[in-house]
């Protein structure tokens, strides 16, 4: 290949949105994708489950593709996987325990495992004209990698999900001296985690959550309840730890929460003793402060472990003024009311709740300010792209690279679908192609669009009103009806002049359709939706979903 060929890098999500992260890196003949992840809906998606990007552009090009790259094991990098292998076949390459969750992911979506393929920190894969490269990453789930891409024109870094930790609990630091070989030899441009970017100084390590979880198991007078993120596998061993160091027993709530334990504990990513985990039905055999459950739940997601023990719904769990619960997160924005509503109901119980506002409960697993420096400072690259972050993170992010000395003008903040074009000298962003969210309810996938979710807004809102009525289908005379049925806009009982009187104004649309002799059944339903709407807003001010319900049959 010529070298006046130019590097394209397009991120299909993580720009100004935290979630759904996927980049494609595109040369010439050859592609290849970094991360596959998925975000979960916002607060107007009604009943959506998840979202993931807009694959389009890869299926465009899918010939091109020689294989998604992930750098860990979260579902915000591998989520939308199973979905996109369904539509498009290619290899997925990643780290050991991102294998095996991955995994199991494969089995419930009926897909071929061996697809997965197993990459040790420090190798290479060849893809293409591509020579992508692991490195070791602290985060907050084991196996993390920063991905390096060695293409024609240069090397470009993306840091995935990154922190500093120099003491972490499997002794696996980022490797920075790794980083620093890279930066001597020249890197075209760096792609850089923006998720902690507002905040100063540094992160705190894992370890000193884990002493907090000591002293407060040392405190607590009976069962200890710790919820957390199931991915999160440094924190479930430190919960582990303390558990074990005052000989409690732990049981796993939830099922993402004993899938991902299952799966780390087989492939040797927990230390814990053999009788330490136990079931949920035996916590009966032990009294209260011998044990420790571990949930799910942090967010105040409806059907989560720990909002339904909250909610007085747990089917093995019921909690007391005894217990204490620990919130061991942080909040993922959109998520602070759900989360304040089960916070409200453990008060209302009365345990003793302790959340990161009042104790070192939490310790992030994104780099903060001196962090993010540090990785500048390593890499020292030509261009720089924040990513993994909303507006006001991307451009804090550029900030603190000036600040540094970095010239403003190799710095591109960008969006979904914006083409980062790249020559050994030149970046710019030049060029679109379709990116966004395709929407995930139960196992429809991308049946649910804008149209979709106004109606249930719309019905969410402000009810529906059906009316059904027969007609003669020769005459268009009216047969029976109309009734009226409603939900979510009144209480029958309690307003029939209104249903009397909605009945009336349907009536009298019938009789100027057959004034004007329309026949036809769509616009018959459409006077009636008209005249019927205008009727309650003028008597009620509201606007509820009005659909009418015509049956035609030939009366002899």
């Amino acid at each position: 290949m010529k070298d006046d060929k130019k590097l394209r890098v397009i991120p299909l999500g993580g720009l100004q949105e935290v979630g759904k992260n996927s980049t494609i890196v595109e040369y010439g003949n050859d592609m290849i994708m970094i991360d596959c992840g998925l975000t979960f809906p916002d607060a107007d998606m009604l009943g959506v489950d998840t979202v993931i990007p807009d694959f389009t552009y890869v299926e465009e090009n899918k010939d091109k593709l020689r294989g998604i790259f992930v750098t860990h094991a979260h579902e915000d990098h591998i989520g939308a996987i199973p979905y996109f292998l369904k539509e498009i076949d290619t290899n997925v390459y990643c780290s050991k325990l991102t294998k095996g969750l991955l995994e199991n992911k494969f089995k419930e979506h009926g897909l071929n495992p061996n697809k997965i393929k197993m990459v040790n920190v420090n190798n290479t894969v060849k893809a293409g004209c591509f020579t992508v490269e692991f490195i070791r990453a602290s985060h907050s789930i084991p196996d993390a990698c920063i991905i390096a891409v060695k293409t024609p024109i240069g090397r470009i870094i993306f840091t995935g999900d990154f922190k500093m930790d120099f003491t972490p609990i499997d002794n696996d630091p980022t490797d920075i001296q790794r980083l620093a070989e890279l930066g001597k030899k020249g890197v075209l441009a760096l792609f850089a985690d923006s998720t902690n970017v507002e905040r100063e100084g540094y992160s705190i390590s894992e370890r000193e959550v884990g002493e907090t979880f000591i002293q407060l198991f040392g405190r607590a007078r009976s069962r200890i309840i710790v919820a957390t993120f199931a991915s999160n596998l440094h924190r479930v061993q430190q919960v582990i730890y303390a558990a074990e160091r005052y000989n409690k027993k732990v049981a796993l709530s939830g099922r993402s929460m004993l899938n991902n334990v299952r799966i780390a504990k087989e492939l040797g990513y927990l230390k814990l003793k053999p009788n330490t985990i136990i079931d949920m039905k035996s916590l009966k055999n032990y009294a209260d402060d011998e044990i420790v459950v571990l949930s799910t739940g942090t967010q105040g997601e409806p059907l989560s472990a720990l909002t339904r023990m909250a909610a007085g719904e747990h089917k093995q769990i019921h909690l007391n003024e005894t217990d204490t619960v620990i919130l061991s997160s942080s909040v993922i924005p959109g998520n602070e009311m759900a989360i304040n509503n089960t916070i409200n109901n453990l008060t209302k119980i009365g345990c003793n709740i302790i959340y990161s506002s009042l104790a070192k409960v939490h310790a992030s697993g994104h780099a903060c300010q001196e962090e993010i420096k540090l990785m500048y400072q390593l890499v020292t690259p030509k261009f720089l792209v924040p990513v993994h972050g909303e507006i006001r993170q991307l451009q804090k992010h550029s900030d603190i690279a000036v600040s540094m000395g970095h010239p403003k003008d190799r710095i591109y903040i960008g969006s979904n679908g914006d083409v980062f074009e790249f020559t050994k000298k030149s970046a710019r962003i030049h060029g679109k192609v379709q990116a966004g969210n395709i929407l995930i309810d139960g196992s429809g996938i991308g049946d649910v669009g804008n149209i979709v979710l106004k109606d249930r807004k719309h019905l969410s809102e402000d009810g529906l009103v059906v009316v059904s009525l027969t007609i003669d289908k020769h005459t268009q005379r009216l047969l029976a009806g109309p009734e009226i049925v409603s939900r979510g806009f009144v209480y029958v009982k309690e307003n029939q002049d209104i249903i009397e009187n909605s009945k009336d104004v349907v009536l009298r649309s019938i009789k100027k359709c057959q004034d004007k002799e329309i026949r036809a059944i769509s616009q018959i339903k459409y006077k009636i939706r008209e005249d019927l709407k205008s009727y309650i807003y003028n008597e009620l001010g509201r606007d509820p979903m009005i659909l009418p319900v015509i049956s035609e049959i030939v009366n002899d």
